[in-house]
């Protein structure tokens, strides 16, 4: 989840250094496609005004997400340095529904907390899912929410984690026994905006994604020996939110400038060798996660 260090209650601990299971080595030139759905929870404005925010921004979120992913040159989303590399994710708006319709992937639905039945869980994917979801085994669910302006800058997104046999599991917020799992976005750091506070350039999504296919903060676990168990980002054992140079664990370089970090768009360029690694095991592996890769979202039924 991605909020500032001052509103630590209200974190999910997500987060990859020297993992006690080793990830096998793989081959990584297959480009993955995975379908997402975007659920727009709105307060009933018009399409493009307010909450309710237009196709065209939903759709230049999915480039930056893809920019970001792939390493793509000339983007954002590019970085030369040394242990940085290209996922070889790509993520598509689904072409079908669950029902094999055509569909742009796009869902819109007014939200009224008032409607919820009293039989749903207080559980925040479990309530946003009662408007609106489709099975997580064939599509990944976004939900831009309309959290209220004084969140704004504070509660930016947060996601479900994966199941998966990797160092680290436990440490993710995870769905509810066979229940909704997704990525949740604040309508206000969704895309590009004009916002002020340095949360303005589509990297939440980013930063959920990461946590969805199964990396941890850089931090981890606050431990200098295991962290997010991923051996090529720098141990920290706190959050890192300043966007300036400075020394972790060992005295060593904190690599500001990580998805997995809470520093600013700006300054967020890079998923590390050994975080693909990680991501691409859970892609392959986990059971909500794999399903992904042959999903009928993407493909004729």
């Amino acid at each position: 989840m991605r909020k500032l260090s001052a509103f630590l209650f209200l974190y999910l601990t997500f987060s990859c250094s020297e993992s006690e299971t080793s990830i096998p080595n793989e081959d990584t030139t297959e480009i993955y496609l995975l379908p997402v759905v975007v659920h727009v929870l709105h307060n009933g404005e018009d399409i493009g005004i307010g909450t309710n925010i237009s196709d065209d921004r939903i759709k230049k979120q999915i480039e930056l997400l893809n920019n970001d992913f792939r390493r793509k040159s000339g983007s954002r989303g590019f970085n030369n340095h040394p242990d940085g590399g290209d996922a070889k994710i790509e993520f598509v708006l689904a072409t079908k529904d669950p029902l094999g319709n055509p569909t742009n992937g796009i869902l819109r639905k007014q939200l009224v907390i008032d409607d919820l039945p009293n039989d749903i869980p207080a559980f925040e994917f479990e309530q946003y899912a009662h408007f609106s979801y489709w099975d997580s085994k064939d599509y990944i669910n976004i939900w831009v929410a309309p959290y209220p302006e004084d969140l704004t800058n504070i509660v930016l997104g947060k996601a479900t984690g994966p199941d998966s046999d990797l160092p680290g599991d436990s440490l993710f917020q995870k769905p509810l026994p066979g229940g909704a799992e997704g990525i949740i976005v604040n309508w206000a750091h969704f895309g590009e905006t004009n916002l002020a506070g340095g949360r303005n350039l589509g990297r939440t999504l980013t930063h959920e994604m990461g946590h969805y296919l199964g990396l941890l903060h850089t931090w981890g676990d606050r431990n200098c020996e295991t962290n997010d168990f991923c051996d090529d980002t720098p141990a920290v054992d706190t959050e890192v939110t300043n966007d300036q140079p400075h020394l972790g664990c060992a005295n060593e370089d904190v690599m500001v400038a990580n998805y997995m970090n809470l520093t600013s768009d700006a300054v967020m360029n890079i998923f590390t060798n050994d975080q693909i690694t990680r991501m691409r095991y859970v892609l392959e592996n986990s059971p909500r996660r794999a399903s992904l890769l042959t999903s009928k979202g993407v493909k004729s039924i």
